[in-house]
């Protein structure tokens, strides 16, 4: 279809047109980068007290009254995106709204956890942290809420601990691997003979190779984003709100060893949880078991977790509620019109469902 207007332009001109258009790209590429570096926006938030710590890991209460739920965040993120900012926090929202959150920090590993697996995390640190909520909430059985990779981790310990869980809630959780593009699934799992020498002398998955995964996602999203946020006023709270998600992006986490070669051999490559395969403490781990009162959401956007690989979850727990809100991702908890498409719609269900 360009071809009768490319006829009319000379070799020449058009070539001093794609040469001034890759120009004004490059440009608003580094203007972009170099107002992110020099913002002055720094996350200034304390952390809420914290109720109970093994090793790197701890349990903060965010106080509020109301349902209690225990929200579980991913392994490679920091856990604070649902605290991110004074305006963006849906945990601090939450409290003030009639819902007791508590978070699990998993923090930086640390010398013991660079050995951990998946059954160590699960049937150990995250079922002790879960007792730890239910004593500290006198009693009370919190609901789970995991958050992409710690949505699989919730579903297994819901599966494993049913009596101290009153519901279950996962957010952009992948179950099948397979279940969108199989070809790019077992292309990430592909990556991890180029890791394992990393994974042996570390002991862990270093953040940079985390980030390359992501970035194969999409490789142009750097030149998008910051082209676009070259073009924000200095100054508004829409730059802020840059600036403080794209600090916690690069405030990643790295991943022990073995449970890097879990999940990309086991989740990416072979697609254990979606073919029933996945064991934990010897156990499988099978959502159609589960009897709690259970929601799932699917971000229509999300880029991150394809939307047929979480609602793959949403079929497989009898009488599982599902969402699909139009929103990505990470905007499905911090965009701007997060806290009425996700924030007080999951108050309400957490109040409704679980017993204050």
């Amino acid at each position: 279809m360009l071809q009768p207007h490319l006829a009319a332009v000379g070799a020449d001109a058009l070539a001093r047109a794609v040469d001034r258009e890759m120009r004004h790209r490059l440009d608003r590429l580094l203007t972009g980068i170099e107002r992110y570096r020099r913002h002055p926006y720094h996350r200034d938030l304390e952390d809420p007290p914290t109720v109970w710590a093994e090793g790197a890991a701890r349990l903060l209460d965010f106080g509020g009254r109301g349902a209690p739920a225990l929200f579980v965040p991913s392994l490679v993120n920091r856990g604070y995106i649902l605290d991110l900012s004074r305006h963006r926090s849906l945990l601090r929202w939450l409290a003030g709204n009639g819902v007791r959150p508590l978070l699990l920090d998993w923090g930086r590993p640390g010398a013991a956890e660079r050995s951990f697996d998946l059954t160590d995390l699960i049937a150990g640190r995250l079922t002790r942290a879960l007792a730890a909520a239910r004593r500290h909430l006198d009693g009370r059985r919190p609901a789970l809420v995991g958050y992409c990779m710690g949505g699989l981790l919730t579903v297994a310990a819901a599966q494993r601990r049913p009596d101290d869980v009153a519901a279950l809630v996962a957010l952009a959780t992948p179950w099948d691997f397979h279940a969108d593009t199989p070809a790019g699934a077992r292309r990430t799992a592909a990556l991890l003979p180029v890791f394992e020498p990393a994974l042996g002398v570390l002991g862990e998955l270093p953040v940079d190779a985390i980030q390359t995964l992501f970035l194969m996602l999409d490789p142009l999203l750097g030149l998008k984003k910051f082209s676009r946020f070259a073009e924000l006023p200095e100054g508004s709270e829409e730059a802020d709100d840059f600036v403080a998600l794209e600090d916690w992006l690069n405030d990643g986490v790295p991943l022990p060893a073995p449970v890097a070669r879990e999940c990309l051999g086991g989740w990416y490559g072979r697609n254990d949880p979606g073919r029933g395969r996945w064991h934990v403490a010897g156990e499988p781990v099978g959502p159609a078991r589960l009897t709690l009162p259970t929601l799932v959401v699917v971000p229509a956007r999300d880029r991150i977790v394809p939307p047929a690989s979480a609602a793959a979850l949403a079929a497989a727990i009898p009488g599982a509620e599902r969402w699909d809100p139009p929103l990505g991702h990470i905007g499905m908890v911090v965009s701007g019109g997060a806290e009425a498409t996700l924030w007080r719609p999951l108050r309400d269900w957490l109040v409704r469902t679980v017993p204050a």
